[in-house]
């Protein structure tokens, strides 16, 4: 490392290890002794088992293999080797010759950290819309506007991922244009429509949030309208095929279905719905009806008469409308269902009031046309300071105007602003993270990014959204990198509400809850699942991370709270007494078997298959996401799970296992998965515990890959914290490549491993782990691949 890794760097380094606690090690003779004694009878060139052999190891010198030695170290730590059934040491000496080997290899890497030089960083969807949001104030559909974004080693944010053409850079521009009219307002708008759909997998039998109380189903969305003047609100519902709509079978008291078409809670016009007559399968248009612009909920919510003792008069599907016929069959009916809602407009428009956008944007306003420039210079210099995520230079601002000047010319001063913001938002500087080589570095040396890189950094790390004004200020002042100015910037940071984008997205996308989303399991089989039930299943998983991260507690609570976040549906689910409502509220956990996240429905739900549980699904998830240890990739064309057929004799998912892993090479693998997927058998595909599957008591024994005998999911859980180490370095591992946009590698574990020492000494709480991602080498420095220009270099002061 040359001169350009900077002191603080180093002392910020050694400062961290030092506040780790030192793990037991071994001598090299011993180490020596323990792979001659237990390993190299599988692992040596003859037989190369797992393609790898001890006899290329050097472990005085385990850095001249270090790719092979760090595979090594992950599978002892997680009890994968030596493998179940064959000797082997106990596991407090397993554990000192890994640690041993990280010695040695931490040794040498941490001289010379692989600080990398990320991918030009596009800020993807979620990092887009919150900038614009912080921007203009403005809450916008980018799901409309930009295509998804490609995923990378878990993560929608690696810099490896997001790719750039010349298509999605047009939709950029268009979206630029769309934002800055609804952020300033648009008298020459044109009416267009706007649908908001409400899936047949809701359940529309309960109150909507947004929705006024006293209200079931329907939707209810916030509505950017782009100018004062009269909308129109249409409604369509859900009809059987013979063109009925849902709900023909109703009792008088029932009978009488109203729906209400709310803005901000005031009632625009009150339908009233007779499901016998086909007609009604048309949609329902409300007269036009004035809406100032701006954001207002707008809500479709039908009035709710099925409450109290009604509902035990007639049996009401709760469910979804999987299976459209239901509202049909005799003895059973259901409600009226919203299908969709749409806006249209403006039809005519008188004016733009004022709006959140507009308040945020104009921060002055010309008295004389002679006022115009020095006031649309005002909003440009502190519009492109926030956008830029830097000062602005007085070419930056000239450069901005003449968008103002050509949008001026076009029309007004509003219209000149407008068009200055559509710059702001289409340019390069605001949609990609640009890193700057300073001019005075050398090129293939390592230095520290300068303040203003690491205020952005920090921020779509911990927010996913620009630096704020006070980040901004320090970067300019370059005080942000010092220790203890950095360490206050990370805790107040924490201690904001914008941190929860750690829950939503970093905790979300680790733990691949995003996938839960689109899970959709067999209505017949499971009756009680609905989107609703499922998105609660998300939230509260989201809550439990979110109280990690806001009580800074340890992070293995993860694993083990007795505690969780509730709303009535999931209660109702989980058969807790006493919730009431849509606001989630903590209670304690009286069953061990449902403590932490191996307890929770979103993570049973999400490794099912849409008919039956799966223990392979379950226990690679456990092995890869809270492990860090995956399986072997499966061979090719490996025959699929027999599945029980109708009229023939009914197998348990257990014995359909044993099965179809009678024979390799699927018994190799499984024998890894399934004991582990099978201790979570009593939970069914909905995450309901049950004694029975296929009318056979349930068998949860078995043996996990380090001889751990398995009964329960707290017999699973307890095996799992025997391995902490594996889970705490995977944890470390994914907030790393998280912070700093990346994929990782195997050069980059030493600097995972001071992380997880630093944070061990405090108790593994949340905020150990994230001040060590901020104090590491990889998250503040950058290796400088091509000589700099003073051009590059004067941008970024």
């Amino acid at each position: 490392m040359k001169i350009f890794f900077a002191g603080a760097v180093v002392a910020a380094i050694a400062a961290v290890a030092a506040t780790g606690q030192t793990p037991a090690t071994m001598p090299v003779s011993a180490q020596q002794a323990l792979v001659t004694k237990y390993c190299a009878g599988c692992h040596n060139e003859k037989l190369k088992s797992g393609g790898f052999s001890w006899s290329k190891i050097d472990l005085a010198h385990p850095d001249q293999q270090a790719e092979q030695v760090e595979k090594v170290i992950r599978k002892v730590r997680a009890g994968m080797m030596p493998p179940s059934g064959i000797p082997r040491p106990d596991v407090q000496t397993l554990r000192s010759f890994a640690n041993s080997i990280a010695a040695n290899l931490d040794k040498v890497a941490n001289a010379h950290p692989n600080v990398g030089a990320p991918e030009l960083h596009r800020l993807n969807r979620t990092e887009y819309h919150n900038a614009v949001e912080d921007l203009l104030n403005l809450d916008v559909d980018v799901a409309a506007l930009l295509p998804p974004d490609d995923m990378s080693h878990g993560f929608d944010n690696m810099s490896d991922a997001l790719s750039v053409t010349p298509a999605l850079m047009q939709g950029y521009v268009r979206a630029a244009g769309k934002i800055s009219r609804l952020a300033v307002g648009d008298r020459a708008t044109t009416s267009s429509q706007a649908r908001y759909n409400v899936p047949k997998v809701m359940n529309q039998m309960r109150h909507v949030d947004g929705a006024p109380f006293g209200t079931r189903g329907g939707t209810s969305v916030v509505h950017t309208f782009p100018a004062d003047g009269e909308y129109r609100f249409s409604l369509t519902f859900y009809y059987y095929y013979l063109e009925q709509l849902f709900g023909i079978a109703l009792p008088k008291n029932l009978a009488s279905q109203e729906i209400e078409v709310s803005i901000d809670g005031d009632r625009v016009q009150l339908f009233k719905i007779d499901p016998k007559t086909p007609e009604t399968k048309a949609s329902f248009v409300t007269p036009a009806t004035r809406v100032t612009a701006g954001p207002h909920r707008v809500s479709a919510a039908f009035i709710d008469l099925a409450d109290g003792p009604v509902v035990d008069t007639v049996h009401l599907d709760e469910q979804v409308l999987l299976d459209v016929s239901i509202g049909l069959q005799p003895g059973m009916t259901t409600l009226p269902q919203l299908h969709t809602l749409t806006v249209e407009g403006p039809l005519k428009i008188d004016g733009v009031s004022d709006t959140p956008s507009r308040r945020k944007i104009f921060t002055c306003a010309p008295a004389s046309k002679e006022e115009e420039l020095g006031c649309a210079k005002k909003i440009i210099s502190s519009l492109g300071r926030q956008a830029f995520r830097r000062p602005v230079s007085d070419s930056d601002v000239d450069r901005l105007l003449g968008g103002y000047q050509f949008g001026r010319n076009e029309g007004d001063f509003e219209t000149g602003v407008r068009m200055a913001i559509q710059s702001i938002i289409a340019d390069p500087q605001f949609v990609f993270r640009f890193e700057r080589t300073p001019a005075n570095v050398t090129p293939n040396t390592d230095y520290r990014i300068a303040d203003l890189d690491l205020a952005s950094r920090l921020s779509f790390f911990l927010w996913s959204s620009p630096p704020d004004d006070e980040l901004i200020t320090l970067a300019s002042q370059n005080k942000l990198h010092e220790t203890d100015v950095l360490d206050k910037q990370v805790r107040r940071m924490l201690a904001s509400p914008r941190s929860d984008a750690l829950t939503h997205n970093f905790a979300t996308q680790w733990l691949h809850l995003q996938n839960l989303k689109e899970v959709d399991p067999d209505g017949v089989l499971f009756p009680e699942f609905t989107r609703n039930l499922g998105l609660s299943m998300l939230h509260e998983t989201e809550m439990l991370f979110g109280s990690l991260m806001r009580e800074n507690r340890s992070v293995l609570d993860l694993l083990t709270a007795n505690y969780t976040y509730v709303d009535e549906v999931l209660a109702k689910h989980y058969r807790i007494p006493n919730v009431m409502g849509t606001n989630f509220q903590k209670v304690m956990l009286t069953d061990p078997n449902r403590f932490g996240i191996l307890g929770q429905g979103s993570v049973l739900t999400l490794t099912s298959q849409a008919n039956r549980t799966s223990p392979v699904q379950r226990g690679k998830y456990v092995m890869e996401v809270l492990m860090g240890t995956p399986p072997p990739v499966p061979p090719p064309n490996v025959p699929p799970l027999k599945e029980n057929m109708n009229n023939e004799k009914q197998f348990t998912v257990r014995e359909r296992m044993e099965q179809h892993r009678a024979n390799e090479p699927c018994a190799s693998c499984h024998k890894l998965m399934d004991p582990i997927g099978l201790a979570m058998e009593n939970y069914d595909a909905v995450g309901l515990w049950r004694v029975k599957d296929s009318g056979a008591a349930i068998d949860a024994t078995g043996v996990m890959y380090d001889g751990t005998k398995l009964n329960s999911p707290v017999a699973l859980r307890n095996a799992v914290l025997s391995h902490s180490e594996a889970y705490l370095s995977n944890f470390a591992e994914n907030m790393l490549a998280y912070g700093t946009g990346r994929v990782l590698d195997y050069k980059d574990m030493p600097a995972v491993r001071v992380i997880e020492r630093a944070a061990a000494a405090n108790n593994n709480r949340f905020s150990a782990f994230v001040l060590g991602v901020v104090k590491s080498p990889q998250f503040q420095m950058r290796h400088a691949e091509e000589p700099a220009s003073a051009t590059s270099a004067g941008n970024n002061q």
